[in-house]
């Protein structure tokens, strides 16, 4: 009996394509990695004006805020640079700021960040 020859064509990824996306998924996770940290401070400052409303007055909302920035230690935001307002009897503490990561030459990628308290 013969041996039938079949028309089947290997598949698989070949070694430049591996390559290529290995190249690719360590760029997304260097990038990722360099994100997070700035994703994890920006709840810090979320979590700092929520703590910063129960101040009554705007020295005091900003000293309270300060207080919780030496205890999460952030940098970007301080109390000097939050917008505080009053909502009826409720305070309103928002604040903004941006993160640049420096991805390669002259290549950055600029984060905007905006928050307020509840």
């Amino acid at each position: 009996m013969r041996a039938r020859k079949t028309g089947h064509k290997q598949r698989g990824i070949s070694f430049i394509g591996l390559l290529f996306v290995a190249i690719v998924l360590a760029c997304v996770g260097v990038v990722v990695a360099q994100v997070i940290p700035t994703l994890i401070e920006y709840q810090a400052i979320t979590k700092a004006a929520g703590k910063a409303t129960a101040g009554s007055t705007v020295p005091e909302v900003r000293a309270i805020f300060d207080r919780a920035q030496a205890i999460d230690d952030f940098q970007s935001v301080s109390g000097k640079d939050l917008d505080i307002k009053k909502d009826g009897d409720k305070v309103v503490v928002s604040f903004a700021y941006d993160r640049e990561i420096h991805l390669f030459g002259p290549a950055y990628l600029l984060l905007k960040y905006r928050g307020q308290s509840r």
